[in-house]
């Protein structure tokens, strides 16, 4: 893919710099950024280096000191963010116990049952276009962690990695049963085809997703992340496969969904207890970061919906 367009100074030039002139993005005169979808697409795009790249930017930019200088800075930026968001502090006790009792307990909009009940079928191909954003990488961010993680969790999450990636099978891989479910409904399918329309929620919610993967020291909220996604995912699945059923959506988008179902409900043990547990089991001190990226999660996941609902209400 190429870069994605601008949405402000500070991106346009950014995104210049990347294709002529790196070292000037460690320019002290960059403009200011003009809001907030122009520092996430920036950022978005810098993270981009370190997934499947940028037809139009330099392979070895990854690795450029002002590259890397510049996305550190933005990263300060987003993390604190993060950490302002979490006003809490992590519970105590039995971690898999307390885990699934404070996802349970977290309250916020939910797409699934809008999309199973109400929404139109214009709103879930706009929903699919936005969740392809993550859905066409899929696992990614989180295998950047595996080296990062002693033996026990690391084990339980190359067991996770394995299914996501289809078990071996090609055709399995979860991002790849996605992109036949995009064209089944008649949405493109190519990788990034649609972060131009994202907004700037679910940009910093993908970018979040990679915040934590690349950094070692983020290894704990990483994990937490993972296993708050796996936790809240299975029930919405069956929502969303409910909902593309009453649209008479193509049964290889249905199909993505249902696999979720199952799927998930398995994932969200391994997460919360072969992983998260055995973690905190080496490494407890990592306690407040698990629950941080489990509660970075979920707070994302409640951001994109508040806007996306938000959105169709007003064009209704």
């Amino acid at each position: 893919m190429m870069l994605p367009k601008p949405r402000g100074a500070f991106s346009a030039e950014v995104f210049e710099a990347l294709r002529s002139a790196p070292s000037r993005l460690a320019d002290t005169s960059l403009p200011e950024a003009e809001n907030a979808d122009d520092t996430a697409i920036a950022l978005w795009a810098l993270y981009e280096l370190h997934f499947r790249g940028l037809e139009d930017v330099e392979e070895d930019l990854e690795w450029h000191p002002a590259a890397l200088q510049l996305r550190a800075r933005l990263e300060s930026d987003l993390e604190a963010r993060l950490r302002a968001h979490w006003v809490g502090t992590a519970p105590q006790g039995d971690f898999a116990e307390t885990f699934f009792a404070f996802v349970a307990d977290h309250d916020g909009p939910s797409l699934a049952r809008f999309v199973q009940t109400k929404a139109t079928e214009e709103q879930v191909l706009d929903l699919l276009r936005m969740r392809s954003i993550y859905h066409l990488k899929e696992a990614d961010p989180s295998a950047w962690v595996v080296p990062r993680l002693p033996t026990v969790p690391k084990a339980g999450l190359v067991e996770l990695l394995y299914d996501e990636y289809g078990a071996g099978d090609p055709n399995r891989l979860h991002h790849h049963l996605f992109a036949r479910g995009m064209e089944s409904v008649g949405l493109r399918s190519e990788y990034g085809a649609y972060v131009d329309d994202a907004p700037a929620e679910v940009l910093e919610q993908n970018n979040a997703m990679a915040l934590f993967g690349l950094h070692r020291r983020l290894r704990g909220a990483a994990m937490g992340h993972l296993a708050a996604f796996e936790a809240t995912s299975s029930m919405p699945s069956r929502r969303m496969a409910a909902g593309l059923e009453r649209l008479g959506l193509d049964t290889a988008m249905i199909g993505y969904y249902t696999e979720h179902v199952t799927a998930d409900a398995a994932h969200e043990q391994v997460a919360v207890r072969a992983i998260c547990g055995a973690l905190l089991d080496c490494e407890p001190a990592l306690w407040d970061d698990v629950f941080f990226g489990a509660f970075t999660c979920m707070d994302q996941e409640d951001r994109v919906a508040g806007h996306l609902l938000g959105r169709w209400q007003e064009a209704a």
